[in-house]
This record gives C-alpha cells, structure tokens and sequence, in this order.
C-alpha cells in the first residue's frame, strides 16, 4: 500500500481528528557510483558479483581506496547505505594476501554481530571460505572459545566482551593481537554519553595491549550522519580518521509526516496520550497488512501501546493479534532473536520496540516506522525512520509528538526537523568518573608509565593525574621503577560495567513461575523502575513489584493484571562544588561547574491506561542516591521576581517552570535526551544566596551535555522562550512547563512568569 493511499485511509478512521499538522515528502535519489585505485583480487571480485555486487557507491570507493592506503577513516552516510561492504571488502582483501591478518569488528549488541555474521557467511564461500570468522561473547561456547582465538582472521564481538574477557586474558590472545591490523567500530554514533566515555577508554586500553605486542592497527568506523564524525572518532580512539561523507546509495520517495495528538482540553493544554495515539496507528498499519516498526522512547511504553493494540485487534482482528509483538532490551537473547527472525520471514507484520532496533540488524523488508516522540536527536530520528523502504521502495514514517516542550516546538517548527544540521555526538573518556575505573584495567594488563597520560588524559590531564595520585593512595597502583602496577589478584574490569553508572545488574524474578529470570535491568535505574508497588510490562503482560533488594541483586515480581501504569516522582537537591567557567550578561551570570546531587525517589502515581489519568499518588521510602557530576546555572536578578510579582505572577513557579522548559528543549542543541538531564530552580540557593537555575548532567562525572548548554546558552533560552510562549494553554501543560517526573507535583508553576524572566535575561545577553 502506497503511502498516500494509507494516509487517506486514515483520515476516514473514527481517530482521525486533524492529528495531520505537516506532510514532508523527501524525493527518490539515484545511486553515484566510484571506482577502486586498483582492481580487487579476483576471488572476492567473483564473490562479491555472486552476491550482485558489480559496483561501487561513491562512499564505498573513497572508503576503500583510503584504507587501503592506510588511513583511519570513518564513514558517515545514511541508514541502509552498504557502510558494512566499505569496510568487509579491504580486510577479506587483507586476509586473502596476508594469512595471519587479523581483523576485529566491534558492534554495540550482540544481535548486529550475529547480523554481520551472517552477511559474511554469504560472501566468505568458495575460494574466500579459508578466511575464518566467528562470533565471540558472551553466548559463545566455552568449547568453542581457543578455535577462535587460535584460528579466527575475523573476529565480531562487542566493547563489553572486550573489556571483561578478551583485554585483561590478552596473554590468551597474543597470536590476535600480534597480528591485528584492523578495528572496525560499527554503528560508532552509538558510543556516545556514559557508555562512549567507557568504551573511549577500552579502546586506549586495546590499544596499549596493541601496542605491547607490536601492532598498530588501522581504525575504521561506521556511522549515522552526525555533525562530528572526525571528532567523535578521535574521542573515542584516540585516532585521527578521514572522513567519507558523499553518500552514493539510492533511495526511494519518503512521506514524513507529522502528528500531533488532538488537544483534549484547549485551557490547559492537555492532549490526547501518544500512546494511545501510537496504538491506533501502529494497529491500522497492521490492519493493512504493512509490515512496520513502532519506535518508543521507553522499555514501559513500548509494552503499553503492544497492550493496547492487542486489546483492538482481539475485538476487530483477532487472526492479527498474535501477529505483533515487542521488542526491547532486558529480553532473554534467546527471545530477542526468535523475534528478530519472526519478523524477517513474515511470521510478525509488526513490533513495537524501543532504540534496541534502531541500529541495523536485517528484519527484513519493511514499509513504515511509527516514532512516538521525537527520539531526542536528528540522527536518532533519521536512523528509525530508514528502517523502512530500504532500497528504492517506498516507505512511510511518522513522527507522533509527545506531550512535552520539545516535542511540541517540533510540530510547530518543522523546518527544525528537516533543515536542521545534524546534532554532535558527545562522549568524554577523560571523565574522571569514568578514567578512575578503567585505569586500573589498563595496569592489570600492562603496567602505566609516564606516556600513557598523553593517550588517557587528552586535554583534560588534570583528571588523569588525580585520578592516578587517588589510585596509588587508596593501593590499587603501586609505583616501581618508573611504573605503575595493579595491587590484588582479583582482575578489576569485572567490578566495571560499560553500560551504565554502577555496572550492576539487577534480576526481575517471576515469583508465580519458580523464580524464572523475567528480564534484567541496571542497578542505577532500579528504584526508577522497579520500586514495590510499580507495574512492570513484558510482552503486553502486567507484573506487580513485590520486593526490590538492590544489594542482592534481584527484584520479585509477580503477574496481575491490571487496568493503570506507575510513574515514579523524584527530589534532586544540588550543591555547587566549585565553578570551572563563567560569564556574565549585564547583571545574570552563567556558571559551568562541578556540583554534588542528591536523588531520591519520593513516590509515584498510579495512572489510568487509556486516558491517562491520574487515580493516585503513593508514597515510597527509599534511599538517596548521591553523585558528583557537572551543571550550568545562571542567578537570576532580584528585580525580576519583584517585576513577576508586581504582574501578579509567582517568582518561584516561574524560576521552576524555566528549569522544566530549558531541561526540555536542550535536547534540540545537545546530543542528547531530557532523561540524560536533572535540575533544580530555587528562589535562594544556599551557596549562592541568590534565586538560581541550575541544570545538570545526570552521570557522574557528567558528559558534556551541560557544558553545551553553556556554550550555546542565548539559542537554549530563545528556543525555551518560542516553546513556552507559542504554547497555546492558559497557564501551563506537559507541552511546555510541565515536567512527568517533577517530585513537587509540578507546583509551583508560573508560565507567564517563565515567559517573563525569560524575555528579561535575553534583553541583557542582547539578543
């Protein structure tokens, strides 16, 4: 079904209430095609023609001839474009004229490694099936683990199997490592935040282990179209690629379009839920037979638009309603990947899922994505939106804009969405919180001297040498002859996860099925997630938390079903470390620095599937989490809140409803997601005496997202002030002030208030 002919066939549907506010058609464009420096071997030209392959796009030409003349390089095109053959063909070309090459793929989720396993078997037959390739991690047989590490010119696995089993057991490997002369890093827009920070630091350590065995190897990386490629990549290794960014693959007609849900109620602002909104669609794409993904922001969402889809199709289609399902990380791989294949060969006409399939493992064929919120980034929504009319098919998408300032701005301003540049991907493996556990790694597997500060410190070497005086000082490193040794037998990489802040796990247990593990989650988000009381959804299915042990590792959960969903509610108190940076705009002046926050979650509210509504809010008593992490604030002149109060507004609910608003639209400036972001707004702080705002990074150590928000602080404060103000409510809605995760019950808000402190601050920056 064309995509015009469903979008008319939508706007008959009983739903249907002008939920359309903009159609952007993207038009077909034709391949550009490159030509190698010099001809293939004439095996893997025969191979790659089997698979029908006789050309190459321009990108995958560039690429090719530039790592054959031994460059790093990064290529950056768009979803579907053949990135992997830019990088599969010059390391078969490697191993085929050299036999003890060897090549190292690394991929975000043991899924795409599975993926590109399989691509490789379809090309490495015949003369090429000498060239050896396995998958090693986690899954993989223990009696199977020395052939590969004896054997294996290519090898696919991902940084957290690199950083717990294949680095500190280099001794293991030292025929690989001897040997290595590529890292291919796919999917490289990935390693970003907490997790790019990390992985930056496993791949100095790679290096250094490299290095010990007298390689060198040539990086490659794949990515999204980011704004930063070059960058990136030499954050994360340390390398300075070349870019290859002329995209030459071709692409069929793509209809995007825009949906804002209908306003429910035009004083306050509230909206129809975009999940429900989700639901109809993702039930009608089904309906028609259009194989789709439906992308959500989160694990929780994901399972309640599967919920409410099921529950429509067993009433009108009841043949369809085992056709869909969900899919998402914390699955069993087991049953992530029988879903992988259910929808490649049919068997599903659709999954609602949450990033987990942004990247890309081959379902096959599909017609139509469904966004349900704006995915945080231009990278992230191009990324989900080419998962569809791969080829020259064509294909729809549609963006569903959530009830939130961002999300809202967007559908009002959709040339931001289609004009605008690409966001930076940002990660810091300098982060001192992040330097302090990988350093101790890197000495277990070869002791640290002098010259490893210039790899691991960067420009912040600063952290490098604290984070080395603290080590020695607490006897995790002891210094001799000029080097610097891990102290214990225990090897500390299994003490650090790349995943998240704590590098803990916790376990949901089905208390109704022997304590069946349900699914896994990280410890950091727990109290978040699975607090008592909190309704967790897998597969569509209800399961009430009975007991959260967070020290033990494990949360019980038992299955009832129920007709609402929990939203837990937090508390953040903020003090100021110290300030890095400054500046000032006639009497406002703007801080970066270190701060020290406190988290706790307070309690949640039970809401009504559907409707949303709110049926109750309950208590919780748990634990405060506290970390130091980094923030910008800016004081607030004392006039202002005599002028909002002389307008008969709130200074207090105004100072708020600026924090939840700029902590929703940063986001448009930084890499980033408003989850990533914590803040606090106060009339007096206690450090500054002076009303504040202050938003922060929420990772220790935090991971250049504030730091952006003060380099680019007037655009973050226009962009607020148009969000806020265009909003069409009387006094404040989830659309601009409103915040689902405020502890305060969203009070005070003050919009006018916002609007006017605000305007005032962007009148003294002059803009």
């Amino acid at each position: 079904m064309r995509p015009a002919q469903f979008l008319g066939q939508i706007k008959n549907r009983r739903f249907y209430r002008d939920q359309v506010v903009h159609v952007e058609r993207i038009p077909a464009s034709r391949a550009w095609y490159g030509d190698l420096e010099r001809p293939l071997p004439n095996q893997l030209k025969a191979a790659l023609v089997r698979t029908g392959v006789e050309q190459f796009y321009i990108h995958q030409a560039m690429a090719i001839n530039a790592i054959r003349q031994k460059q790093h390089v990064v290529v950056a095109t768009s979803t579907a474009s053949g990135k992997t053959l830019a990088y599969n063909v010059p390391v078969i070309e490697r191993c085929l004229l050299d036999w003890r090459a060897r090549a190292l793929y690394l991929f975000p989720t043991k899924a795409l490694a599975q993926d590109q396993l399989r691509a490789l078997g379809l090309l490495l037959k015949d003369d090429l099936s000498r060239i050896r390739v396995g998958v090693y991690d986690g899954d993989t047989p223990r009696s199977a683990r020395g052939t590969l590490r004896r054997q294996a010119a290519i090898l696919l696995t991902n940084p957290d199997m690199l950083h717990l089993g294949i680095l500190p057991n280099h001794h293991l490997w030292s025929t690989f490592f001897k040997n290595l002369r590529y890292v291919v890093i796919d999917e490289a827009h990935a390693y970003r935040g907490v997790f790019g920070s990390q992985v930056g630091c496993v791949l100095r350590r790679l290096r250094r282990v490299c290095a010990a065995y007298g390689s060198h190897p040539q990086f490659i990386a794949c990515s999204a179209t980011i704004a930063n490629p070059a960058e990136h990549i030499e954050n994360l290794t340390g390398t300075r690629p070349v870019v290859v960014d002329q995209d030459g693959a071709p692409r069929g007609e793509r209809t995007f379009v825009l949906w804002n849900p209908p306003l429910v109620d035009k004083a306050s602002g509230v909206r129809q839920s975009a999940n429900t909104e989700g639901a109809n669609l993702f039930t009608a794409l089904v309906q028609a037979g259009v194989r789709n993904l439906t992308f959500a922001r989160t694990r929780r969402v994901a399972e309640l638009i599967l919920r409410y889809a099921q529950e429509s199709l067993r009433s009108r289609s009841p043949e369809l309603a085992s056709r869909i399902a969900a899919y998402r990380a914390g699955y069993m791989p087991q049953e992530r990947r029988a879903l992988e294949q259910a929808l490649f060969n049919g068997q599903l006409l659709g999954l609602t899922t949450t990033s987990a399939l942004e990247l890309g493992i081959d379902v096959g064929q599909l017609d139509a994505t469904v966004l349900v919120g704006y995915p945080g980034t231009i990278a992230s929504m191009w990324q989900q939106a080419g998962r569809a009319g791969r080829g020259e098919g064509e294909s729809l998408t549609v963006l569903i804009g959530l009830d939130n300032p961002l999300d809202q701005y967007l559908m009002r301003h959709s040339s931001e969405l289609f004009d605008r540049p690409h966001e930076a991907a940002l990660c810091d493996p300098a982060n001192p919180y992040v330097l302090i556990q990988h350093l101790p790694c890197a000495a277990y597997e070869v002791p640290l001297t002098p010259e490893d500060e210039a790899l691991f410190g960067a420009s912040s070497s600063d952290h490098y040498v604290e984070a080395m005086v603290h080590l020695e000082e607490s006897g995790q490193l002891e210094y001799r002859r000029n080097r610097w040794f891990h102290v214990g037998r225990r090897y500390p990489a299994q003490d650090v996860g790349l995943r998240s802040a704590s590098g803990r796990r916790v376990l949901l247990l089905d208390t109704q099925h022997g304590d069946q593990v349900l699914e896994e989650l990280d410890a950091a988000t727990a109290y978040f997630r699975v607090h008592p009381g909190a309704v967790y959804l897998h597969q569509g299915s209800s399961y009430l938390v009975t007991d959260l042990d967070i020290e033990r590792g494990i949360a019980l959960v038992k299955g009832m079903e129920v007709d609402y969903y929990t939203q837990p509610r937090e508390i953040n108190s903020v003090h100021i470390v110290r300030s890095v940076r400054h500046r000032q705009s006639m009497s406002c002046i703007a801080y970066y620095g270190k701060v020290r926050v406190t988290s706790r979650v307070v309690g949640y509210a039970r809401k009504k599937q559907f409707s949303d509504e709110v049926l109750s809010q309950e208590p919780l008593d748990l634990p405060p989490q506290t970390f130091e992490t980094m923030a910008v604030w800016w004081d607030v002149p004392l006039e202002l809140g005599r002028q909002v109060a002389g307008d008969g507004g709130d200074f207090a609910g105004g100072l708020h409803a600026v924090e939840h608003a700029c902590i929703g639209m940063l986001p448009l400036l930084a890499m980033c997601d408003r989850l990533d972001l914590g803040g606090i707004s106060t009339v007096r702080h206690a450090d500054t005496e002076q009303p504040l705002v202050c938003v922060y990074d929420a990772y220790p150590g935090g991971v250049g997202l504030s730091e952006r928000g003060f380099e680019v602080l007037e655009s973050w404060w226009q962009a607020t002030l148009e969000a806020v103000r265009s909003c069409p409510c009387e006094s404040g809605c989830p659309s601009c002030i409103q915040s689902p995760k405020c502890g305060n019950n969203n009070e005070p808000l003050d919009k006018s208030g916002a609007v006017t402190i605000l305007a005032a601050l962007l009148r003294q920056a002059g803009t």
